[in-house]
């Protein structure tokens, strides 16, 4: 199935749960306390970043998702660091306060790229949780999804109100659950258990239909629409309500670490839910984040531009037809990865054997090519009539379909000068016998310290050629 990268920018989702603070101490140690036998460590670096809950919110708003997140929080200077942080990240926060309870803090001492402690500074903070429903409550009526993140702390003690609100209001709720007490969930849209969860709540499955067979029960004991269960490197199990299990794959790839992992594939699936994708592609798509944020040290996420790029690579996606404005975001990205921008232009109206040798040598002299494709009018201004034999959609299909070929954009205009300008591609690539100097865009490339190249057509191919056959 191919999967495609949804325009995140028009979701909406409130995250619920136990929101924390991860901060980091990073110093150097040399020696050894006279006082105990532990590391002296020099703390000369501190690092706050949103844990739990509020990693879930960080993970949607790197997505570009407008992204709400309600927690629960002490009165004192954790809190607001972590409102800092999470704000740096364009996450609007609606914290509920406690006056007798601390934020959840987890301090980590690092040295030598070494964890040596973590303490851990917290206390229940369930009487929080009602009041947490009441703040819900109103924003359901302008946002597309609900994630409730347990974490086990409290801020969700009040789920079995959160969840009937939100099937009121006809909001999907999407829940990554806690303990063994998955009836508190009942009614949820949609929940995301590890298989470790799973299995203490439904018991230990040998084999793939034992795990198909427990998660069709839970649906039905807990009127689920569907289950996602993840299962480390074996991937994904995923289970609708009345329908066929999907058991989704993941890529081996080395793992640096599996902590918010989680937290991303609820993230991704729920961003993806709500930006209108089919409940199949938004969990591909959660699979294959989760398969990149693993090889990332500390709770990470993901944004659109990687997940391109892990679909380019497996050939599934990142690429294709794309729009103007699709175009000049897409280009900034492959250059924040130092990508070389190769570009090139033509009508492209019957492709032979010589337009695929001309576009893979015009690949081969980059990372990225862009092919720019005269749209039908102009075409007939360049060919005259009956031109052009294949319409522009034909045209463009064909040539995304080639492995050489990573973004074709049509133009209207004569020649793709306003394009070439926008681009500014490091490579401008042209067939046929031309000087540099005479290929339209080459001044504004050579200026940028770009290079023009023109490349020789295989001689025995032709458009003309082929026409005149069909029409002797």
């Amino acid at each position: 199935m191919t999967i495609s990268i949804p325009d995140f920018s028009n979701a909406s989702v409130v995250v619920v749960g136990d929101v924390m603070l991860d901060r980091y101490l990073f110093g150097k140690t040399g020696r050894i306390s006279p006082e105990a036998p532990v590391p002296v460590v020099h703390v000369n670096d501190t690092d706050d970043r949103p844990g739990g809950a509020a990693n879930v919110a960080v993970n949607l708003a790197r997505l570009g998702v407008k992204t709400t997140l309600l927690g629960v929080v002490g009165r004192d200077d954790e809190a607001k660091a972590l409102e800092s942080a999470l704000r740096k990240q364009s996450v609007e926060c609606h914290f509920t306060t406690l006056e007798d309870r601390p934020t959840i803090t987890k301090t980590r001492v690092q040295s030598r790229g070494q964890q040596l402690i973590r303490l851990d500074r917290e206390a229940s903070i369930a009487s929080g949780s009602t009041a947490l429903t009441r703040v819900l409550t109103k924003h359901l009526e302008n946002t597309h999804a609900v994630v409730l993140s347990d974490y086990g702390k409290g801020s969700l003690a009040d789920v079995a109100a959160m969840i009937p609100a939100c099937r009121d209001a006809g909001v999907p709720a999407f829940v990554d659950p806690k303990g063994t007490d998955f009836g508190k969930y009942r009614g949820a849209t949609l929940l995301t258990p590890n298989q470790g969860e799973f299995e203490a709540v439904a018991g230990n499955t040998e084999t793939d239909a034992d795990l198909v067979a427990s998660a069709a029960a839970l649906i039905t004991d807990l009127d689920l629409a569907a289950l996602l269960v993840t299962r480390s490197e074996k991937g994904m199990l995923l289970l609708e309500d009345g329908g066929e299990p999907e058991f989704l794959s993941t890529r081996a790839r080395e793992v640096f670490d599996v902590t918010g992992a989680g937290d991303t594939v609820i993230a991704v699936l729920a961003a993806a839910l709500a930006s209108g994708e089919p409940l199949k592609s938004a969990a591909q798509l959660s699979n294959l984040a989760a398969g990149l944020v693993v090889g990332k040290i500390g709770a990470a996420s993901v944004t659109p531009s990687e997940l391109r790029v892990a679909l380019h690579r497996r050939g599934q996606g990142g690429r294709g037809l794309v729009t103007e404005t699709e175009l000049k975001s897409l280009v900034e990205e492959a250059r924040e990865r130092d990508e070389k921008i190769v570009m090139t232009n033509g009508c492209f109206d019957v492709l032979h054997a010589g337009h695929v040798g001309y576009l893979e040598e015009a690949k081969s002299l980059g990372d990225r090519l862009i092919v720019a494709i005269n749209d039908d009018d102009s075409v007939r201004r360049l060919k005259g009539e009956p031109r052009p034999i294949n319409e522009l959609q034909d045209r463009m299909s064909v040539l995304a379909g080639l492995a050489a070929v990573d973004w074709v954009v049509p133009f209207s205009e004569d020649t793709p000068q306003h394009l070439i300008r926008m681009v500014v591609p490091d490579v401008l690539v042209k067939g046929g016998d031309y000087r540099a100097d005479q290929i339209v865009g080459s001044k504004e490339v050579l200026q940028n310290g770009g290079e023009v190249r023109v490349l020789a057509f295989r001689d025995g191919h032709s458009s003309s050629r082929i026409i005149d056959k069909l029409n002797p």
